[in-house]
């Protein structure tokens, strides 16, 4: 709908069509035939087009296992899902819940049900929380998890099947029966690209779909936004697949844009993020010490916990923070937790990533101080001038 929007915008006379396979729109588009400019709808024939965005998004991955169609089973990908969800909790039958996956989406779903006065117990086949930040951050939300909700980490789901006598269905996880009346399945997504890649658009290995900064892919008049696209990363200097918000809206506007006859480009992702974990704020941004290494970049991190205010002002609260940069200085990415002040610092560090900032460029900047909002050396600062002391080659720039 960005796209469709920035499209009228820019050329109120244009025609604009708006295809949707859920079920709050009328059509489900089914095929491109790049080659004719034509878009094939479902009970609908061929339409032609000048210009195509593809603003399909990302699919639920679902583990393959059986019992997921059942009654009670959601994902909360759709609208009509989560419409449905909320009848069923509104109806007030709903005691126990099991969430299936401990990352963005199955923490804060976690939460949400924990505030309905569900119990709640997280399955998550991996061994720790939060795939996506490094384990010192994660153990953080993993302890803020465990205060609220149970727990079982390296556990696979088996099945779901019927329930017994008080509970709707059993979830079988590692052989062991878990009873409940609702089970959520957050287990991530993948890119939904087949429409294009059926079509000839180049793609990633992920699948997600290459585009330029317009936003054009490989197939002529043909663009693709939001999460079903692989965006620049100013980190890695390569395309990269990280599906959020912000990105998503910002491409689709670029492409509505563009398609219309108008000039627009994205500069790029620096993969920034935050999460609420009941009371913990977990936010990341850039490259985590595990994706730098992964990406064969020579990595080092360094760990601050500071306060969120002045250690004498009342109300503050220790905050972790995490700097993972190159041996030269050069900042790659950093990681926060704490019960406040973390999910906005974060815009600090991404900031400075778009700018291409060393650890002592960051250690040099004049951030803001008063009692209540921080010490006199900002967490931030205070990382970052400790990066710089353990990063042997970083230039100079920041207070010794």
């Amino acid at each position: 709908m960005s796209a469709a929007s920035a499209a009228r915008r820019v050329a109120p006379e244009l025609d604009v069509a708006v295809f949707e396979a859920g079920g709050f729109a009328a059509y489900g588009m089914c095929a491109i035939d790049a080659g004719a400019h034509q878009v094939h709808v479902a009970d609908s024939g061929p339409v032609d087009y000048d210009a195509l965005v593809v603003a399909a998004g990302a699919s639920p991955v679902r583990p393959p296992v059986p019992g997921l169609d059942r009654p009670g089973v959601f994902t909360i990908r759709s609208l009509d899902e989560a419409v449905e969800l909320r009848r069923l909790l509104d109806g007030g039958t709903v005691r126990r819940a099991v969430v299936i996956g401990a990352g963005y989406i199955g923490l804060e779903t976690a939460e949400a049900l924990v505030c309905a006065g569900i119990e709640v117990e997280v399955v998550e086949a991996l061994p720790r929380v939060l795939g996506n930040v490094d384990e010192p951050i994660a153990e953080l939300a993993r302890a803020e998890l465990e205060r609220h909700a149970r727990l079982r980490l390296g556990t696979r789901l088996d099945a779901v099947h019927a329930g017994g006598p008080g509970s709707r269905l059993t979830a079988v996880a590692d052989g062991a029966d878990i009873s409940t009346d609702l089970v959520v399945i957050a287990t991530g997504v993948r890119p939904a690209t087949d429409l294009l890649i059926q079509a000839g658009a180049a793609h990633l290995a992920d699948r997600s779909v290459l585009v330029d900064p317009a936003m054009r892919t490989s197939l002529p008049d043909v663009f693709a936004a939001g999460d079903c696209a692989a965006l620049p990363h100013l980190v890695l200097g390569a395309p990269a697949w990280v599906p959020l918000g912000p990105a998503a809206n910002k491409t689709g506007r670029v492409a509505g844009t563009v398609a219309a006859g108008g000039t627009a480009t994205f500069p790029g992702i620096v993969g920034t993020a935050v999460v609420k974990v009941f009371d913990l704020e977990v936010a990341r941004t850039g490259l985590t010490l595990a994706e730098a290494q992964a990406a064969g970049l020579a990595a080092i991190a360094t760990d601050v916990v500071s306060r969120s205010r002045a250690k004498y002002y009342p109300g503050g609260s220790p905050l972790h923070i995490r700097l993972v940069h190159a041996p030269d200085g050069r900042l790659l990415g950093g990681q926060l937790a704490g019960r406040e002040g973390a999910a906005k610092r974060i815009d600090v560090l991404a900031t400075a990533l778009h700018a291409g900032f060393t650890v002592a460029d960051l250690a040099g900047l004049d951030l803001s101080y008063a009692p209540p909002f921080a010490p006199v050396y900002d967490p931030v600062l205070a990382a970052a001038i400790k990066a710089v002391q353990t990063s042997p080659a970083s230039t100079a720039g920041g207070p010794a």
